[in-house]
C-alpha cells in the first residue's frame, strides 16, 4: 500500500535558501540596522526562528493500486489463536497515516498454493507512532492467510496495498453515542475506532462495547479497555460476555442477547445513536442481520431489527 514520493535532491537547497532571504528581510524591516556588523549566516537564522514549524512526517498508506512489502521485525503471541505482529516502515520516521475505521489488504502466497491470497486486516497501532505498523492476527484452522502470517518469521516480508480500504467514514461528533457490538477478530476495528475518538480531544461522542467471545483468553485488550474507562469516565465503558468462561471467570457467562444490549447500549429512540457491528456471519446474522450481494449492509435483521432500531442506525463493518 505504499506510493513512493521521488524527492528532488536540490530540493531542501533551494527550501533553505528562499527561508533564508525572507528573514533576512524580515529583519532589516523590524529592527535597527547596523551598517557595520555582517548579517548572520543563513543557518544561523533558521535555527534561531522559533516560528519554523517542523516537518511533517512522511505518510505511507495514503492511495494507489501498488503493493510494497514490509519486514517483520517481530511476532508476539497474545493467546492460544492468536499473535500479535510488528512491520517495519520503509522510513524509521515515517508513519502510517490511517484515518479511523480504516483497514489494509495483506497479499501472500502460501506454502502449497498457486495463487496469491488477498485479506484485509486492521491495524491497531496508533496511525501517528513512526517507524512500524502492528496487526492482530487470529489464526483459523482453514485460514491460508492467517496460517501464513503465523508462520512468518522476523525477518520475512508482506505485500501490503498502499491504499487502505476505509470500511465506516467517522466523523467526530455527528453521533452523541456509538454502540459497538463485536466478536472474535472483529474486535480490531472496534479497538482502532474507540482509540482515535478518545484521542482526539475535539471528539465529545460516547462510546459503549459489547464484546462477546467463546472463552477467557478471547477476551483481547481487557488491560487497554480498563486503563480507558479509567481515563474516560462516563465517555467510555465495555461490556464482556463469555460463552463457556472458567470456574473462575470474572466474566459474565452468556451470548450477545437482547436482553444484555437492553440493559447497556442506548435505544433506538435515541435518534443520534449509532450501532457498529463487526463479527463472525453467524453473530452477524443473528445480531444484525446479514450482509446484502458484494458486501452489501443489506438492511438491519436479528436482534437489533426486533429492539427498533433501523438500517440509518446501523452498520456492519
Amino acid at each position: 500500500m505504499f506510493s513512493q514520493r521521488v524527492l528532488r535532491s536540490s530540493a531542501p537547497l533551494i527550501a533553505t535558501a528562499v527561508i533564508g532571504g525572507g528573514l533576512y528581510a524580515a529583519s532589516l524591516q523590524n529592527g535597527p540596522q547596523n551598517q557595520s556588523a555582517p548579517p548572520p549566516s543563513a543557518t544561523s537564522r533558521i535555527v534561531q526562528d522559533p516560528s519554523k514549524s517542523p516537518k511533517e512526517p512522511k505518510q505511507i498508506f495514503t492511495s494507489g493500486f501498488t503493493f510494497q512489502d514490509l519486514k517483520l521485525e517481530s511476532s508476539e503471541i497474545v493467546n492460544h489463536n492468536t499473535k500479535r505482529l510488528r512491520f517495519g516502515l520503509p522510513d524509521k520516521d515515517a508513519v502510517s497515516g490511517l484515518h479511523a475505521s480504516s483497514a489494509l489488504l495483506t497479499k501472500a502466497t502460501p506454502a502449497g498454493a498457486w495463487l496469491p491470497v488477498l485479506r484485509p486486516y486492521t491495524p491497531i497501532s496508533d496511525p501517528d507512532e513512526p517507524g512500524h505498523v502492528d496487526l492482530l492476527v487470529k489464526r483459523y484452522p482453514d485460514g491460508k492467510m492467517s496460517n501464513h502470517l503465523h508462520s512468518l518469521l522476523p525477518g520475512q516480508t508482506l505485500s501490503f496495498k498502499t491504499g487502505p480500504l476505509l470500511t465506516y467514514e467517522w466523523t467526530p461528533n455527528k453521533h452523541s453515542h456509538i454502540a459497538l457490538i463485536t466478536g472474535g477478530a472483529g474486535i480490531t476495528p472496534m479497538y482502532q475506532l474507540t482509540h482515535a475518538i478518545l484521542k482526539n480531544p475535539e471528539d465529545r461522542t460516547k462510546i459503549t462495547l459489547v464484546f462477546g467471545v467463546n472463552g477467557d483468553a478471547d477476551v483481547l485488550f481487557e488491560p487497554e479497555f480498563q486503563d480507558l474507562e479509567r481515563r474516560f469516565p462516563g465517555r467510555f465503558k465495555a461490556v464482556y460476555t463469555v460463552s463457556n468462561p472458567t470456574a473462575e471467570s470474572p466474566f459474565a457467562k452468556g451470548y450477545v442477547t437482547k436482553e444484555l444490549l437492553k440493559a447497556h447500549i442506548p435505544g433506538p429512540e435515541e435518534r443520534n445513536v449509532k450501532v457498529l457491528f463487526c463479527g463472525p456471519p453467524a453473530m452477524e446474522k443473528a445480531v444484525a442481520g446479514s450482509k446484502g450481494l458484494l458486501g452489501s449492509q443489506g438492511g438491519v435483521g436479528g436482534i437489533l431489527k426486533e429492539m427498533g432500531y433501523s438500517s440509518d442506525q446501523v452498520f456492519k463493518l
